[in-house]
């Protein structure tokens, strides 16, 4: 598949590119070659092949969601630089 220099100056203007001519004759090369490659792909014989969203196979690692006891609130405060009674008192950071 051969991509065009027009194609290449629309999508740079799509992406708010400003491409030197250099730049643009420099991409239009590149990406001549990925589209021939995706094009290479595309020959493959994939019938057989189940589709997937990973290349390997995922497992969950998370534990179990359980409820629990939390820690107790003094704990929590208790390396807290400022408190405000049962509270984390932090700076203020929207007007």
């Amino acid at each position: 598949m051969k991509i065009s220099r027009k194609e290449v100056d629309h999508v740079s203007r799509l992406a708010r590119l400003s491409l030197t001519e250099d730049e643009a004759g420099k991409m239009t090369d590149q990406l001549d070659k990925i589209l021939e490659y995706v094009e290479k792909l595309s020959e493959l014989d994939t019938k057989d092949v189940q589709p997937t969203s990973h290349v390997i196979p995922m497992s969950n690692v998370w534990r179990e969601d359980a409820a629990r006891p939390s820690l107790p609130r003094e704990e929590a405060l208790a390396n807290a630089p400022d408190t405000d009674g049962e509270f984390f008192r932090v700076p203020k950071i929207i007007e």
